[in-house]
């Protein structure tokens, strides 16, 4: 489309609307539910066709909360089906971050929210001398719930380049399905980010369960969603990790697309592999962003020195934010294990308790590690030139300290704005 991106037009309609409640700061925690039939679904080629089919068939509502949405033949079908399903009756809301989706034209969203979309944009800003400025604290989430029954959650954004027809830059990526009744908990927590009413959970829904992460059932088909905000759960993403970890007794895979955890994290990691636990990391071999793949290498020596295998994955960049400890345990969601990821951005995953379903996972991340990855090991690590290893221990030891340092500094509360395309109205 010719029209003007988002940041350059509807962003000035933006500033003269009062802003509704912050996503994310919510003093809610979601509990184990049992009896959920869940499928993980790999690539776009699997996540598109089931989440466009729900849409198409919906009845009642759609939410929808995504980091990226980009006008190609991905996104335009996403606009077709919501479109169809508006003119139904059914009624929308779509979250999108000011950022990832800053480039989408005021066409494209102007004719959702004339079908009737009601379109919301988490932290808009113009760019300053064409280049973006919000960069951080972004909506990372990836969520679609349909009429309240069927829930989608990973790290699948709505762009082409989740599609291997796209060429050598296709992403690898996972996210899952659920059907059942944790779908309740993630329909409450998406009504509640986009500022819609939600019916209160009790005293008793929102007890901690942390400590749950130790306990392993012999019962499949558990869900329970976890997230992270900068408001009341900051950090339960990274104390889930931490704890599974400690309980892990026989194996550990995590596939992650960009891996500089915080320490406290890398030592449980390691003292998994001190136990005789098998842990292996999947990371990317061809990132997008060198600073990244510098940052993890700094990790290696550490890691592998302990035990720990890792590999490399290098047909193209990995994306997946995928874990699984032992023969039951999953999780899928939008969390990198890095300081953005655990620190700053607003981000859900699902932990899922299914040895069917860890059986699945397992399964592809063999495939993946043992035919499409490079093995790492102490005396092969790639360490570059000394400038590079330079570079990469500043980058680590920066990242690792970043979010407290950005915590010093005087920031704007983001904001879940209501899109207009006409100055004035609101959607």
């Amino acid at each position: 489309m010719s029209s003007p991106s988002m940041d350059k037009t509807h962003v000035e309609h933006l500033s003269t609307t009062p802003a509704i409640r912050e996503p994310g700061v919510v003093d809610v925690e979601y509990g184990w539910q049992g009896n959920n039939r869940v499928e993980l679904l790999e690539n776009g080629e699997a996540y598109f066709p089931r989440v466009f089919e729900a849409i198409r068939q919906a009845k009642t509502e759609i939410l929808l909360e995504t980091f990226i949405v980009f006008e190609d033949k991905v996104g335009e079908e996403l606009q077709e089906v919501l479109i169809a399903a508006a003119q139904r009756g059914v009624r929308i809301t779509a979250s999108l971050d000011g950022f990832g989706c800053g480039e989408l034209s005021t066409g494209y969203l102007t004719a959702l929210s004339e079908a009737g979309v009601r379109i919301q944009i988490f932290d808009p800003a113009p760019k300053h001398l064409g280049i973006r400025t919000n960069w951080f604290r972004r909506l990372h989430r990836k969520i679609v719930v349909v009429d309240g029954t069927i829930a989608f959650i990973g790290g699948i954004n709505f762009s082409a380049d989740h599609l291997a027809d796209f060429g050598p830059e296709a992403k690898q990526d996972y996210s899952v399905e659920v059907q059942g009744p944790a779908v309740a908990d993630i329909h409450h927590f998406a009504l509640l980010q986009c500022g819609r009413p939600a019916r209160a959970k009790y005293w008793w829904q929102r007890r901690r369960q942390r400590r749950s992460e130790l306990v392993f059932t012999d019962h499949d088909g558990q869900v329970r969603l976890v997230y992270r905000d900068n408001g009341e759960h900051p950090t339960d993403i990274e104390e889930v990790y931490r704890q599974v970890l400690r309980s892990a007794q026989r194996r550990v895979v995590i596939a992650n697309a960009y891996f500089f955890p915080g320490y406290r994290l890398l030592r449980e990691i390691r003292n998994a592999a001190h136990r005789g636990v098998d842990v292996r990391l999947i990371l990317q071999g061809q990132p997008d962003m060198l600073a990244a793949k510098l940052a993890a290498r700094m990790t290696y020596d550490y890691l592998l020195k302990s035990g720990v295998q890792i590999y490399e994955y290098c047909d193209r960049p990995l994306h997946g934010k995928v874990a699984l400890v032992d023969e039951d345990w999953s999780t899928v969601g939008s969390s990198n294990l890095d300081p953005l990821s655990l620190s700053l951005n607003l981000e859900a995953n699902v932990l899922i308790r299914d040895r069917a379903f860890n059986r699945d996972l397992f399964e592809r991340l063999e495939d993946l590690s043992n035919n499409h990855c490079k093995v790492m090991s102490v005396d092969k690590t790639p360490r570059g030139r000394v400038w590079h290893m330079t570079v990469g221990f500043l980058v680590f030891h920066f990242l690792a300290q970043f979010p407290a340092w950005a915590g010093w500094l005087p920031a704007h509360k983001p904001r879940l704005k209501p899109f207009s395309h006409s100055a004035g109205s609101d959607t």
